[in-house]
């Protein structure tokens, strides 16, 4: 492992896959401006996505960060606050579950930890589906909390619903050609 990576296995590390967190998740979601935010990445995980169900503002989701597996059930959004419970699963049912249900929408992307005093923020450069699709997310403690927005952050996209990933995969599909 390069030293700009950090195992979401590794207990000492506080840049791993957060499985015991509050209920609730907090978070905003920004385009990236530029690509000074490598400068500051401290680590980096490969994660794998797969959306379970999907209805009114709620999903069941199914991710893999390198060997740990996690189900998570995402409440519906009010304003950037929404219930958030996610368990840590058997690798093998992961990959089931991956394989069976979600079938050909799994996403692929490597998450990087970049830190921007106070605060570490995540990167998500996506490959595969969403090939170059670059998004910035930062997890609050609290709705109001004050952000200091680093300079390679731009416009932020919380509540704009084409970038929720289930209709940026709904874009891809339509991108691609059709068999005839």
């Amino acid at each position: 492992m390069r030293a700009s990576e950090t195992s979401v296995t590794d207990p000492s590390t506080r840049l791993k896959l957060e499985l015991f967190h509050p209920p609730v998740e907090v978070e905003r979601k920004f385009l990236v401006a530029n690509d000074d935010w490598k400068h500051s990445v401290v680590g980096s995980v490969a994660i794998r996505d797969g959306l379970v169900a999907l209805y009114k503002d709620r999903k069941v989701r199914v991710r893999i960060a390198e060997r740990t597996a996690t189900i998570t059930v995402k409440g519906p959004r009010t304003g950037i606050r929404r219930d958030e419970f996610e368990y840590e699963i058997p690798l093998a049912d992961a990959e089931r579950m991956l394989g069976a249900i979600c079938d050909k929408d799994v996403l692929e992307k490597r998450r990087y930890f970049v830190e921007a005093p106070p605060a570490i923020w995540h990167v998500d450069v996506y490959t595969g589906l969403l090939d170059g699709v670059v998004l910035a997310e930062i997890e609050l403690l609290q709705e109001n909390e004050t952000l200091v927005l680093p300079s390679w952050v731009g416009r932020e996209v919380t509540g704009d619903l084409r970038y929720r990933k289930f209709n940026l995969l709904a874009l891809h599909a339509r991108r691609q050609p059709q068999p005839a």
